[in-house]
């Protein structure tokens, strides 16, 4: 077998790089239930025609088939893909079990996802999101609109990375402001105005003249629209100031004026009203969401979501949402990359107690059991080296105690050279050193 080489976007972190990924899960887990919100896992593949129908995804989907299927007979795994994301995935879910769900329903749900795009930095083929959304039957309140930068506030500000700003919009502001200007399809320009930081204005201006068949003053507009941008609720005067009237773009400023001054309200300086935000899945009909890392805006979102009213719907069922995606991988890899992140050591082991010989191996499993049940990570020696290359184990690897067995025990801190006597029963590392911390 020749040496394998890894495959491109499907990244396989180290043991201390996993070991930071699980520190921040828990994190954002626990920030999530704080809000309410339950824990979900669906299926890894959807049907095609689901994955499909909503936004430009058809070239990144990956198509699930057996290696040695027959060509010339249908199979049912001709029809299916691994989702791209966790939002039609949880649409299709509680379609299927509306019966037997509580509404509005909050969910949180930590999984793989896989996308067929060109990878680069901070972007993967493979990747792990944090999902949160609310949905409720019929209507759902735009108050929830406001509460997602709220959570994602808490569970960003509680993980060791650099400050974050989510920039928000509202598509019925695009939208409505878009048909004041007289344009005859809205969604073709949100889809080019949501290439603004890719390709600048002036491509985006030709893109607007060419699919959404814009005059060059109508584009102009739109590009003035898509240059507003505030932390406080005087982004509609700026909008108004404009002189573009539609009751939809109306509609769109009070929703968008009531997340901002919410946001302002718990959490100053987290929200940014950008009205160049537009999403580019299809499915989103409200508020957008986008989220900046500092130091690493370049590389774009790192946290995206909105409202979808129509996303989950069948016949006379219908499910808005609305929810938002931590890209946990992406922010990982952005931070492993520029050596910004770092653990104390490379196992969670805390303590390592030595072997005289191999005779005393039992006795040496008594102690470390002992430990374990206090909840101190604990592991023996491999082999009954002398000391000294016992020691140099543990050094190589970050543990910060060594016990000896003996009459009595004792425990060393390889750090300073300190030695004390020591009972399992009783003996505990300081805080900081139980578990391995993330610097």
């Amino acid at each position: 077998m020749s040496k394998p080489r890894p495959i491109s976007g499907f990244p396989e972190w180290l043991p201390p790089q996993r070991m930071i990924e699980q520190r921040f899960l828990d994190k954002i887990k626990s920030v999530f239930e704080v809000y309410g919100y339950a824990p979900l896992e669906t299926r890894a593949v959807e049907p095609l025609d689901q994955l499909l129908r909503k936004g430009e995804t058809s070239k990144e989907v990956y198509v699930l088939r057996r290696l040695q299927e027959d060509s010339s007979a249908s199979s049912p795994d001709d029809s299916l893909g691994l989702h791209f994301d966790l939002t039609v995935p949880f649409a299709r879910y509680v379609l299927e079990n509306s019966g037997k769900l509580n509404f509005p329903f909050r969910r949180y749900q930590i999984q793989k996802v896989w996308r067929g795009e060109r990878p680069q930095e901070g972007r993967y083929r493979e990747f792990v999101q944090c999902d949160i959304d609310v949905v409720d039957r019929d209507t759902l309140p735009a108050h929830y609109e406001a509460e997602m930068p709220l959570v994602i506030g808490d569970a960003l500000g509680a993980l060791p990375i650099p400050p974050v700003t989510i920039q928000v919009n509202n598509r019925k502001v695009c939208e409505g402001y878009y048909r004041g200007l007289g344009l005859g399809d809205p969604e073709a320009a949100l889809r080019a105005v949501d290439k603004l930081d890719k390709i600048g204005p002036g491509r985006v201006a030709t893109l607007l003249t060419e699919t959404a068949g814009a005059t060059d003053a109508q584009a102009k507009a739109v590009l003035a629209l898509a240059e507003i941008s505030s932390t406080d609720a005087s982004f509609a005067d700026s909008v108004r100031a404009l002189g573009v009237s539609d009751p939809l773009l109306d509609e769109g400023l009070a929703e968008l004026v009531q997340v901002v001054e919410t946001a302002a309200a718990y959490a100053p300086g987290l929200c940014v009203a950008d009205l160049k935000i537009a999403r580019g899945l299809d499915y989103y009909t409200g508020t957008v969401y986008e989220t900046q890392l500092a130091g690493f805006e370049r590389f774009g979102s790192i946290c995206s979501g909105g409202r979808y009213d129509n996303l989950a719907t069948s016949g006379n069922e219908r499910f808005p949402g609305v929810g938002i995606s931590i890209g946990l991988t992406r922010v990982l890899g952005l931070l492993f990359g520029a050596d910004k992140l770092a653990i104390s050591r490379e196992v969670p082991t805390c303590v390592l107690v030595a072997l005289s010989d191999e005779e005393h191996r039992r006795a040496a499993d008594d102690i470390a059991a002992a430990l374990r049940r206090r909840g101190i990570p604990t592991e023996v020696s491999p082999t009954a080296a002398k000391y000294g290359k016992q020691i140099r184990y543990a050094e190589r690897r970050g543990i910060p105690f060594v016990w000896f067995p003996g009459d009595p025990d004792s425990i060393k801190d390889i750090r300073s050279g300190d030695q004390a006597e020591a009972d399992p029963a009783t003996w505990s590392p300081p805080a900081a050193d139980l578990h391995p911390t993330i610097n």
